[in-house]
């Protein structure tokens, strides 16, 4: 399939695990070697082929949206406001979808950051690229082994199945590959979810359960950037690079 164009970053949290950090401004601005956690992720997108990409906003939503503004360089940047309520991922994807078009999308967090391995610099995205396929899938999530991880203290997410269909943990006591950050899927995948906030994962369990909810394993070091010590870990790994 063509490579989606268009993306949806959530920067809307209120970073609450990341103060004292996020005390004076938005998650999205933390920096990470040098580099607000959102330049990371916007970097990564133009990368993969990205020309526009819709932020949300609401926590120190000012300061983020001159930041945004003073990048000088790709994306073309539009905003989904949401100062008047904060909308969680679910949520914040029904508000934005005017303005993300008809095609498949990017839909990415801010607060993940990694490395590539032995693909080019674009092969997570390649990998998702290439599993897309909307006529058997909702969305295509790209995930990470959570040994080795940064900042993941979970049991893990999902099992991958060698089709690539994914299953949720449920009672297992754990599962090898936990949600990194970055999926695919049509931007009106969230239009049917409640007025007001709610997340995108009963979507996905939904989806999952229908046999519709894909993933590929990322080629990379995957970084959890979730709290002041996963930072501090993060730009120490970089900085090995």
């Amino acid at each position: 399939m063509t490579a989606p164009t268009t993306a949806m970053v959530l920067a809307a949290g209120l970073g609450t695990r990341m103060r004292p950090l996020t005390d004076d401004r938005p998650k999205a601005l933390v920096e990470v070697g040098g580099r607000a956690l959102i330049d990371h992720v916007l970097d990564r997108l133009v990368q993969a082929g990205v020309q526009t990409a819709v932020v949300n906003v609401h926590w120190f939503a000012d300061r983020l949206e001159s930041h945004l503004a003073a990048r000088g360089r790709a994306p073309v940047l539009r905003i989904s406001d949401e100062r008047a309520e904060l909308l969680e991922t679910g949520g914040g994807l029904k508000k934005a979808r005017p303005l993300l078009g008809d095609a498949p999308v990017f839909v990415a967090n801010i607060d993940s950051v990694w490395t590539d391995g032995a693909e080019p610099a674009t092969g997570w995205a390649d990998a998702l690229i290439r599993l897309w396929d909307p006529a058997r899938m909702d969305a295509c999530l790209l995930l990470a082994r959570r040994e080795g991880a940064i900042g993941f203290e979970g049991d893990g997410d999902v099992f991958l199945a060698d089709d690539g269909r994914l299953t949720f943990r449920g009672e297992a006591p754990s599962a090898p590959f936990a949600y990194m950050g970055v999926h695919i899927t049509r931007p009106d995948y969230a239009d049917t979810g409640p007025d007001g906030p709610f997340s995108l994962s009963p979507l996905w369990r939904a989806s999952a359960a229908a046999g519709r909810l894909y993933g590929c394993v990322l080629d990379g070091d995957w970084m959890h950037v979730g709290d002041p010590q996963a930072r501090d870990e993060a730009e120490a790994r970089l900085a090995e690079r």
